[in-house]
């Protein structure tokens, strides 16, 4: 069976040894596993891959949360991490992250166990059509049939892992995304894993380049007036080509591209404004935009040309369904940075951008300024006190929304992970906080609430490993996120006994409900009872009692000065800073 495996003469460990052991051998690190009968064989080879350091071993007892916890791993390492489920609902579960990482490009392997064929169709206790459940979610779909012992079964369950790694990867596709691998077992369903000699290693293959999808790389000239525009994921070289193009950059926070010279914070108010939004001939797209209004009604114009940027995925975002898809693109040589024209171009937006913030900083009071040290210095005694008075009054501050948002990217760092839920939170961000190169993580994909502690907590358990690895500072992971997507996952706070509990501060907006809704043009329409109802949802939900259950440490920050404190010295393990917030 190779990797010093020694064959057991049942045919579920031996087959589960071989797939498992192929998978490591193509770049898996990471296996998730929930506990369940069906699937007994693939767990404990999991669990003897662990001892003998060939990967890393997690275990959840919901599938949903360990679908979500898979999905932050392959986020943060970009290799697909397999989760494990039995047969039956469990299959259901992954269903969410699988949607998500089909919609992010993820790679994620689901590997599922199942009843053999002969108890399919027939009512048979927990099973259920697997085969296909993912639809059109998964690059690739695999139904095994249950292993017999055959001689050549090591060799196919190799060969089976090796292809769903590819696949997952995008290694001849470039569109990575989720595989389902669904293994029959026959009783008797295992036997003990015997040791492996030594440690199983391997090599990730390498994702296929735009030319895969038959999508070229294209120059740009310096004619029409251009910005770029970083949606999620979109990655440094949106900033790369707003910088060498001279081209604004309205940068989402999640885009991995909120930074530079050349990032223009306030790109809402800016394409609200005719003299800015009316004046843009080009705007080239790199990821998936998602936080605002402002931008779809830009990108769907007809007087503005449309490139999209897109490498990798066979869909491609295309609002209005006119856009030139591109793999790739670079600045031609007709453009000149130093020139009048292209300094001037990026200089309105980007000064302009500064007074909005300098504006919005000055109407939030002094709370939101640092105080001025060195000027408090140079005070006579009577301006002194009066210095003394307004930082205190600062420290006491109640915590804004606008606040929080500003001292949890003051206080992210870049080996730190900044983890942004679905919520109203993640817009107030967008809105507010300068330019900083720092690793962002959002679920975009589907923009949905769900699995959002999960997630987070496979990117801080892999960001940290990196880190520790490397020999290299390891930071606090954070997430923020509002009070329904916290107990949305609750779930996802159940970290067994033995599994590693990595640094991660949860920071939870509690406003008592769905305050993103109001937003909504109904809601000043709509019956407060029934819009309360059913779309805030208020709760009255004791998050210190809900932590204490499942054994994180619990704080509360009221004010600015409780906030800062809390943010620059996080609770070693895992945490929930609770900040109360107006409706």
């Amino acid at each position: 069976m190779g990797d010093g495996a020694k064959r057991t003469g049942n045919p579920a460990t031996d087959f589960s040894l071989a797939l498992l052991s192929a998978f490591v051998r193509n770049g898996v690190r990471d296996i998730v596993v929930s506990p369940g009968s069906r699937s007994q064989a693939l767990a404990l080879v999991a669990a003897e891959l662990e001892r003998s350091g060939s990967s890393r071993l997690h275990v959840r007892i919901d599938e949903r949360s360990g679908g979500f916890l898979a999905l932050g791993l392959a986020r943060e390492t970009r290799a697909p991490a397999v989760v494990i489920t039995t047969s039956g609902t469990a299959t259901a579960n992954l269903h969410p992250a699988v949607l998500e990482a089909h919609e992010a490009g993820i790679p994620l392997i689901v590997v599922t166990g199942d009843r053999p064929t002969e108890l399919r169709g027939i009512r048979s206790n927990q099973t259920t059509q697997q085969d296909g459940l993912y639809a059109s979610a998964v690059r690739a779909s695999h139904d095994v049939e249950a292993p017999t012992g055959a001689p050549d079964e090591a060799e196919r369950a190799a060969a089976l892992a090796e292809a769903a790694v590819r696949a997952a990867v995008g290694a001849e596709t470039a569109d990575p995304g989720p595989v389902h691998v669904n293994v029959a077992f026959r009783e008797p369903l295992s036997v003990a894993v015997p040791p492996l000699a030594e440690p199983v290693t391997g090599t990730l293959p390498t994702m296929a380049g735009p030319h895969a999808l038959g999508r070229q790389i294209v120059a740009v000239d310096g004619g029409p007036r251009t910005v770029v525009v970083a949606g999620a994921d979109a990655g440094i070289h949106a900033e790369e080509l707003a910088r060498e193009g001279g081209f604004p950059l309205l940068a989402e926070v999640s885009s991995g591209a909120h930074f530079g010279p050349n990032l223009v914070v306030s790109y809402r108010e800016l394409l609200r404004d005719e003299s800015f939004g009316g004046a843009v001939e080009r705007a080239i797209v790199f990821g998936h935009p998602t936080l605002s209004r402002e931008i779809p009604s830009l990108l769907t114009r007809d007087d503005v040309e449309l490139l999209v940027v897109a490498p990798t995925g066979e869909q491609a975002y295309n609002p209005g369904r006119r856009a030139r898809i591109v793999g790739g693109v670079r600045v031609g040589d007709g453009i000149d940075v130093r020139s009048p024209e292209v300094r001037g171009w990026v200089g309105r937006w980007v000064f302009a951008s500064r007074r909005i913030a300098e504006q919005t900083e000055r109407e939030a009071g002094p709370a939101a300024v640092a105080p001025d040290v060195e000027k408090a210095r140079s005070f006579e005694p009577a301006d002194a006190l009066a210095f003394a008075a307004a930082e205190l009054a600062a420290v006491r501050a109640p915590v804004t929304r606008a606040l929080l948002a500003e001292a949890l990217w003051r206080y992210t760092w870049p080996h730190d992970r900044l983890v942004l839920g679905a919520s109203r939170l993640i817009r107030d961000v967008d809105r507010i906080v300068p330019g900083k190169k720092i690793a962002v993580h959002a679920n975009r994909g589907l923009a949905g609430i769900d699995g959002t502690i999960a997630t987070a907590l496979g990117i801080a358990v892999a960001s940290q490993a990196a880190a520790r690895e490397a020999e290299t500072p390891s930071g606090v992971t954070r997430v923020l996120l509002g009070d329904l997507a916290l107990l949305h996952d609750a779930g996802s706070l159940l970290v067994v006994d033995g599994e590693h509990r990595p640094h991660l501060q949860v920071v939870v907006g509690n406003d008592g409900g769905g305050t993103i809704f109001d937003g909504l043009e109904v809601a000043g329409t709509a019956p407060a009872e029934a819009f309360d109802r059913v779309l805030f949802t208020p709760h009255s939900v004791d998050l210190a009692a809900l932590a204490k259950a499942y054994g994180w440490h619990h704080s509360v920050a009221r004010t600015k000065g409780e906030l800062d404190q809390a943010l620059s010295a996080p609770p070693a393990g895992v945490s929930i800073l609770e900040i109360p917030l107006t409706r």
